[in-house]
C-alpha cells in the first residue's frame, strides 16, 4: 500500500486533498504545502503547543512585593499582581492572553514585538493549566512522576 501524500506542491493540490493534509499532520509526519513558491508546514495545534512548552523556557519571575506578589516575564509587556502566588500567576496568564490578542491584531508587525511570535503561539495553543505549569516549571515528566507516586 502506498503512503498517503504529505507534501503538496500547490494550494490547489492541497485543497483537493485536504483530508490527506490533515490526516498526515494528525499522524505527526512532516506535512507541507507550497503556495506561490513559499512552503508552509501543517501540524496539529496540540503538537505545536506541546513542542513550544517543552522547548521554550518560561523565564517567569514571581516575587513578593509589599504584601502581595508580582509575576512577569522579563522583556514581555505583560505582568500579574495579586495577593497570593497562585493569583499572581492567574493574573499573568490573563495578561499574556491579552498580549497575544494585541500581538495578532497589530503588534506582530512592530520590530520590538516580532520576536515574541513563539510566545504568542504558546499562549494561544495552551489552556490555562498548561500555561500555569509552563510558567511555574512543572513539566509533563514531573507531573507523571507525581501521579505515579500518588498511585503507588
Amino acid at each position: 500500500m502506498a503512503a498517503a501524500p504529505r507534501h503538496f506542491l500547490s494550494f490547489t493540490d492541497a485543497r483537493k486533498n485536504f483530508r490527506c493534509v490533515l490526516d498526515a499532520a494528525h499522524e505527526g509526519v512532516v506535512t507541507t504545502v507550497i503556495r506561490d513558491k513559499e512552503r508552509f508546514v501543517v501540524l496539529t495545534a496540540d503538537a505545536r503547543g506541546g513542542e513550544l512548552r517543552r522547548l521554550l523556557p518560561s523565564q517567569a519571575v514571581v516575587v513578593p512585593e509589599g504584601g502581595s506578589w508580582a509575576a512577569f516575564i522579563p522583556g514581555v509587556p505583560a505582568h500579574g499582581d495579586a495577593g497570593s502566588f497562585d493569583a499572581a500567576i492567574d493574573d499573568l496568564i490573563e495578561a499574556l492572553r491579552d498580549y497575544a490578542e494585541d500581538w495578532n491584531d497589530r503588534l506582530h508587525a512592530a520590530p520590538n514585538h516580532a520576536q515574541h511570535r513563539s510566545l504568542v503561539e504558546l499562549v494561544e495553543l495552551s489552556d490555562d493549566d498548561q500555561l500555569r505549569d509552563w510558567l511555574v516549571g512543572r513539566s509533563d515528566a514531573v507531573k507523571d512522576a507525581a501521579r505515579a507516586l500518588l498511585h503507588a
